[in-house]
């Protein structure tokens, strides 16, 4: 169990840790590294499937030809917004491959555990689900080592699959940037510039039916 210090440590990573695209170049140690590492793999995962491996990726070229891949999805999602909006939406920084010394490729392998994985053969999903509680332990040890972590999520999954030779049945479920930066914000980012705002808890919560 928390002492009374370790348990509002605990909270204070989940309240304040944050989605971040800015990076000062500053190198991530090894320890610290393996550390956010070791916290995503010591993520609950149904059935005990363990389904996540993870693509560390150092080499700038690598990290360009990401870049490059994240940059062609964000233009043509931009079809999407029109006039102010789409402005807006180009305008907002929604990726740091290029400047973060660390970037992770996170995946979901399906096969792993065999044709029958305890508590996944009802809800096949479960596997992607336990990757997604691999990457929030990974989101709160970046914090508590001081270490600023994004989520970029705007890519083609065969454009990923095809710059790291990833097998074509592993699922590259999210691509994460870790290092060091000198713009931490206060709110999450998309509500800080207004895209969107924290919904009310009290309206999201329902008691023994949905009412």
């Amino acid at each position: 169990m928390l002492n009374d210090s370790e348990r509002e440590g605990l909270f204070k990573a989940i309240f304040e840790r944050r989605d971040i695209r800015s990076f000062n170049g500053k190198s991530i140690s090894k320890d610290k590294l393996n550390n956010i590492l070791m916290a995503g793999h010591h993520a609950p995962s149904v059935g005990f499937m363990q389904p996540w491996d993870f693509i560390v990726i150092d080499s700038q070229g690598v990290k360009e030809r990401l870049a490059h891949a994240c940059h062609k999805e964000i233009q043509a999602l931009s079809i999407h917004y029109e006039d102010e909006k789409k402005t807006r939406f180009l305008s907002l920084k929604l990726e740091g491959i290029r400047e973060a010394p660390i970037t992770i490729c996170i995946t979901c392998d399906p096969t792993r555990g065999g044709g029958h994985v305890l508590g996944r053969n009802s809800i096949p999903e479960t596997d992607i689900l336990s990757v997604a509680c691999c990457i929030q332990n990974m989101w709160l040890a970046s914090y508590a080592e001081g270490i600023a972590m994004g989520w970029v999520s705007f890519y083609k999954k065969t454009d990923v699959r095809e710059i790291l030779n990833i097998p074509p049945h592993i699922d590259p479920v999210a691509l994460i940037s870790l290092g060091y930066t000198d713009f931490y914000p206060t709110k999450p980012i998309l509500e800080q510039e207004d895209w969107e705002r924290r919904r009310n808890l009290n309206n999201l919560i329902h008691h023994n039916v949905w009412e």
